[in-house]
């Protein structure tokens, strides 16, 4: 694995510095948060309270192939599958469901997934064939167990002892997989109305408060001023809550400076995501959905923002150089609508860089980029979530993003996880590509269950995508 740039590693340690953070005042016995990702951060920040973030754990445990396991336990709990995949996760690691490291009781020794591992490989880079099955020797240092689904409550139950101890040595301790329990829950539905009752569930789960700010739909391109004052109003509320929680009174300074970096955080977070505007680009733009759990996490902080503000560094030496992080050679450039499939990120990628596609365009990713002046244009910014706006609107950004970024096509995530953006996408799909004059392909998955993304049929659609390009650009003299 190649080694990160000083700005990604930045990125990185800024993440990790966050959830250490949260563990430790955990520890403490200080109050810490669950929050949805576009609901407003500073107001946590001005009380200086410890937040981290559901959607970007589901993801997270999504993308270390656990997420079918923690959809299938919340299934169990008696939650329908066809809710929102990072729901489903969150839900279960919220009862207390984990995944565990399988092991054989008797030996103590945890038992190996026969599917697992990477093929063994000589001084010579050649794969090491076992000559009892004509198959290549699998590399023990790759090798990994049975994931099997935990409880937490189970284990808490148990007596002092060996088996205690080796269920609880077996839990898996990533980060997304030791996330600490809240102590109340911060919520927004400008994403969408599953947050709603997502969180409220949490909220009844462990009986702690939930602060809830509710978005109305925005039907017309501006936000209406009534809407303006309904949220700010909410906003009010929600500082006397966090009052209570905090134990500290709200101070208009520190809620300013939380104001000051959030703002400086979006606007380094969209200079980078504009790089992608160069042709050829100077990264993948799958480097965007890494980094949208950056954004998301730490936005109002100002390691946060200078970590971005780095990366943006590295990004404009990469154009002036003319170099780039891209692993293949750009030859067609694509808008991907939605989120992607974290648990076959792999099977994502290799369709696309066997055929030279690079994803130059994104609107999930800038959607995090809230850049305001003053509460009330906060408000308005915070109503700008690509689910709360009109389809117009919708076809508009995405429209702008495709013509500043160049794109040859269209690839189109047909989310089962997400509903609401997904509900609209055939007519999106069928509007950009008229308007812009570019071909279109869509594929079914999900952004978290592995059981609704069928690989081959991604496959052939990005491939039918690769043909109509070819043909469009051939009729365009290219």
């Amino acid at each position: 694995m190649a080694k990160a740039s000083p700005g990604v590693q930045a990125l990185r340690d800024v993440v990790e510095k966050v959830y250490a953070e949260a563990r430790e005042a955990k520890k403490r016995g200080e109050p810490v948060g669950w929050s949805s990702s576009k609901f407003p951060c500073e107001l946590a920040e001005a009380f200086g309270l410890h937040v981290v973030y559901p959607e970007n754990q589901a993801a997270g445990i999504a993308a270390n192939r656990d997420g079918e396991l923690m959809c299938q336990a919340a299934e169990d709990l008696g939650y329908d599958n066809d809710i929102c995949g990072y729901a489903r996760i969150s839900l279960a690691f919220a009862a207390g469901k984990r995944s565990a490291n399988k092991f054989d009781p008797k030996t103590g020794e945890y038992i190996i997934d026969p599917n697992s591992g990477k093929p063994l490989k000589d001084a010579d880079g050649k794969k090491v064939i076992d000559p009892a099955t004509g198959k290549p020797k699998k590399d023990p240092k790759t090798m990994k167990p049975y994931s099997y689904l935990e409880d937490l409550n189970e284990i808490a139950a148990l007596p002092d002892g060996v088996e205690k101890e080796r269920r609880t040595a077996a839990l898996k301790h990533y980060r997304q997989m030791i996330m600490p329990m809240p102590d109340f829950v911060l919520c927004c539905n400008n994403i969408c109305n599953c947050m709603t009752k997502w969180y409220e569930n949490i909220a009844r789960m462990h009986n702690i408060p939930l602060i809830m700010i509710d978005v109305p739909y925005n039907k017309t391109d501006n936000v209406e001023e009534s809407n303006v004052k309904y949220i700010r109003s909410q906003f009010d509320h929600a500082i006397e809550q966090l009052e209570k929680i905090s134990g500290r009174k709200f101070d208009e300074k520190k809620f300013e400076k939380a104001c000051e970096n959030a703002n400086r955080t979006a606007k380094a977070w969209l200079k980078v995501c504009d790089y992608l505007q160069y042709k050829p680009s100077p990264y993948s733009g799958f480097d965007l959905f890494n980094h949208m759990a950056d954004v998301v996490t730490a936005r109002g902080r100002v390691d946060a923002a200078e970590a971005f503000e780095l990366l943006a560094t590295e990004l404009e030496e990469h154009v002036k150089n003319n170099t780039n992080t891209l692993p293949f050679p750009e030859k067609y450039r694509i808008m991907f609508e939605g989120i992607p499939c974290w648990p076959k990120l792999p099977q994502l990628f290799k369709p696309l860089k066997a055929n030279g596609l690079n994803i130059t365009a994104v609107v999930y990713a800038p959607a995090f980029g809230f850049v305001y002046n003053g509460l009330d244009e906060m408000v308005r910014a915070y109503c700008k979530a690509p689910n709360s706006v009109c389809l117009e609107k919708g076809v508009s950004w995405r429209e702008g993003i495709c013509k500043e970024n160049k794109v040859d096509g269209l690839l189109i995530h047909y989310n089962r996880s997400c509903k609401p953006w997904s509900g609209y996408m055939p007519e999106m799909s069928r509007r950009l590509s008229k308007e812009l004059g570019v071909p279109a392909a869509g594929f079914d998955g999900d952004q978290a269950d592995p059981r609704n993304f069928n690989a081959a049929q991604y496959e052939t659609r990005v491939q039918g995508l690769v043909e109509a390009m070819e043909t469009n650009a051939s009729a365009k003299g290219k």
